[in-house]
């Protein structure tokens, strides 16, 4: 771990800094005068209104593909490169994000372009994650300003590389609270050449799970499991002839069951929708991201039925999206012991995005703030997950 202060003098005002010196500097101002500021990449996910603070600093300008090895499986990238210059340039060498960050723009209205440092910051991880993993399993290594103006480098660009405290997984989730990022490092991995999708129409939650957990048992690499609106999909990727193959035999073993098969394009654009909650893009109600153990998801979506509003699954039944008008301490008493995020408060406060820490979870938050941002400038009002 490498940390360097910063001296150089920059306005007390919101910025957008062109590198990190210039950010570190504003930060180290802001952290002597106990100035709380807003932290925004493209603006399209963190809500502004739930962050107690006047000031904005934005990582917009400091955007750019620094280095990309297709050979290596790597890239890194400046906090503020938008998201759809990462993906052209892993396009242009048959490779992706294959933790494939979801789009948050239809379901929170909000503007601007996505950036990678906030798809790190959020930990955005979409419907791979359940064969994947999530962002903070294909990120390698991370640059950023702690809240005391400390300009902090930690991991590398190859897996291997082991730094002692692995930094980069405390802030990916952390939504800014513990520092800004400058620099993220990434795995990448190969464009699967062929996807094909299994759909089990008029099906209830607890059926949908049913295919979900026999499915995922199989060694035929599910890479997608949701349900919405009645209707399960199975995703399978590879090779045209795996996949044909895969399908084949989940058609074996669903075989009492009504499925139908969506090819190719047709499958990527439905599993686009899926990612993005599009479903729930002209609700004008509240939206929440809810984890749980998948074996409860039946049981809490009817709890969330129960109060109205429309829930759809992912991850297998790991994650809950439920949109409706119901308070949020009904809704997080339905969840139970999940955990129920408010990610578009629609009507309701927009303070509490997050639910209540447990009293050790609450201690060890306390101390890393402490320790990367005593002054409580970062982010204030947001926890990370």
């Amino acid at each position: 771990m490498n940390i360097d202060e910063a001296t150089t003098k920059v306005p007390r005002s919101g910025v957008s800094p062109t590198d990190e010196a210039e950010l570190a500097a504003f930060i180290l101002d802001s952290h002597a005068r106990v100035a709380p500021m807003r932290i925004a990449g493209g603006g399209t996910r963190v809500q502004a209104e739930a962050v107690d603070a006047e000031q904005t600093i934005s990582t917009s300008k400091m955007c750019g593909i620094v280095t990309y090895e297709p050979g290596a499986l790597t890239l890194i990238a400046r906090a503020g490169t938008p998201l759809c210059d990462v993906e052209d340039a892993l396009a242009a060498e048959g490779q992706t994000l294959a933790f494939e960050p979801m789009d948050h723009r239809a379901i929170l209205g909000s503007e601007g372009a996505p950036t990678i440092g906030g798809v790190v910051s959020a930990n955005v991880s979409g419907p791979r994650r359940i064969q994947a993993g999530a962002c903070r399993d294909h990120l390698l290594g991370v640059r950023f300003v702690d809240g005391r103006g400390r300009m902090i480098k930690n991991g590398g660009r190859v897996m291997k590389n082991v730094t002692g405290l692995d930094l980069g997984k405390l802030l990916c989730g952390s939504y800014g609270t513990l520092g800004v990022l400058t620099e993220v490092a990434l795995k990448t991995l190969p464009l699967a050449e062929a996807e094909n999708s299994l759909k089990f129409p008029s099906v209830t939650s607890r059926e949908a799970l049913e295919v979900f957990v026999s499915a995922l048992a199989t060694p035929f690499e599910v890479s997608g499991a949701a349900f919405h609106a009645g209707t399960a999909w199975l995703r399978v990727e590879g090779f045209e002839a795996q996949v044909d193959y895969r399908v084949n035999r989940l058609k074996e073993l669903f075989s009492r069951r009504e499925i139908d098969i969506v090819t190719h394009d047709a499958s990527r654009a439905v599993w686009r929708e899926l990612r993005d909650v599009k479903h729930f893009s002209s609700s004008k109600d509240a939206i929440w991201r809810i984890l749980i153990k998948p074996t409860d998801a039946p049981d809490v979506m009817e709890a969330l039925r129960q109060l109205g509003g429309e829930a759809s699954v992912d991850w297998g039944g790991g994650l809950i999206w439920f949109s409706g008008a119901a308070p949020s301490a009904a809704v997080r008493k339905a969840v139970g012991a999940g955990r129920a995020m408010l990610v578009r408060p629609g009507s309701l406060p927009a303070a509490n995005l997050f639910p209540p820490e447990g009293s050790a979870v609450a201690r060890i938050s306390a101390a890393l703030r402490k320790t990367f941002d005593p002054a409580g400038i970062l982010n204030p009002g947001l926890m990370g997950d």
